[in-house]
Order: C-alpha cells, then sequence, then structure tokens
C-alpha cells in the first residue's frame, strides 16, 4: 500500500479592517498591529460614500498609506459597497473589527452575524486596549478643530503608538 502525502499548502489569511478612518487614530492602529498577529495579511479599506461623494478618492488613504509605508503585510485600498462584498473580492477570510464599548460590541455582533449570512465570512472582534478605550475619530475631529492637540491620540510614522 503507497501512501500518497498532501503538500501542506495553507491559504494566505487576509483580514480586512474597513471604516472611514477620519482620522486613523492610534487605536485604529493598534487593532492593525495586533491583526499582524493573527493574520499573513492586512487590507485597511477606506469605505467611499459614492451615494454622497461620487469618484472621490478619502483623504484618509494617503495618511494611512505612509504610516503602513514600511509594512508590505500592511494594503491600504478604497471601496464602496458593502465591506462583506469587497472583502470575499480581495480573498479575505475575515473582516478585522475594533470594539471600545459594550454599545459597540452589540452592534459590531448584529453586522457579523449578517455579514456571515451574506458572505460566509467571519468578523474577528478586538477589543481595545484600555489607554486606547475613548479614543474615536469623532473625537478627535472635535478636538482638532477647537485646536487641541491631537497627537497624543494618532499613530507616529514609525507604526509606534
Amino acid at each position: 500500500m503507497t501512501h500518497t502525502s498532501t503538500p501542506d499548502i495553507r491559504a494566505e489569511r487576509i483580514a480586512v479592517f474597513a471604516g472611514s478612518f477620519n482620522p486613523f487614530t492610534a487605536g485604529h492602529a493598534d487593532i492593525v498591529s495586533r491583526g499582524l498577529e493573527l493574520f499573513d495579511r492586512i487590507i485597511v479599506a477606506v469605505g467611499v460614500n459614492a451615494a454622497k461623494n461620487p469618484g472621490a478618492i478619502p483623504a484618509a488613504l494617503e495618511p494611512i498609506r505612509e504610516l503602513y509605508a514600511g509594512e508590505d503585510r500592511v494594503t491600504v485600498k478604497a471601496y464602496s459597497g458593502l465591506t462583506a462584498e469587497f472583502a470575499r473580492g480581495e480573498g479575505a477570510c475575515a473582516l478585522l473589527r475594533g470594539v471600545r464599548s459594550v454599545r459597540d460590541f452589540e452592534y459590531e455582533r448584529d453586522m457579523a452575524d449578517i455579514n456571515r449570512r451574506l458572505t460566509g465570512i467571519d468578523t474577528v472582534l478586538l477589543t481595545a486596549r484600555p489607554d486606547l478605550g475613548a479614543v474615536s475619530s469623532s473625537l478627535v475631529r472635535e478636538l482638532d478643530s477647537l485646536g487641541v492637540d491631537t497627537s497624543p491620540f494618532m499613530p507616529h510614522n514609525d507604526n509606534t503608538l
């Protein structure tokens, strides 16, 4: 009896981390960093609302690309439409999401259930680090509009927080 071995070929594990990222905060960077411990590649997908601004390229793309210029496992892309459909088209096995609160968790759980039902793609939820739990893009925008230094809430160019 001969034994034929199957080659050990493992599919690349790709996750899509999607959002408007207006701006991309230290909390977002932390989710990407931790996600790279779980996945081979992460696509940071910046959403474009085609109904509101057709053809627009989000301002968030370039700063995120600059942040990850030295990390070839992170790709930054614009997309529109259903996030899970974009992820499926990119060959992703999961959506990566950050959760700061119980309120976030309930919303993300519902979205994860719908996305799995529509596309079969699972969602991986990572909880925010305690020191970043209060950081949100809307809070950073508001502080910035008031002239407050927001650099403590932003990732640094060397990918550290």
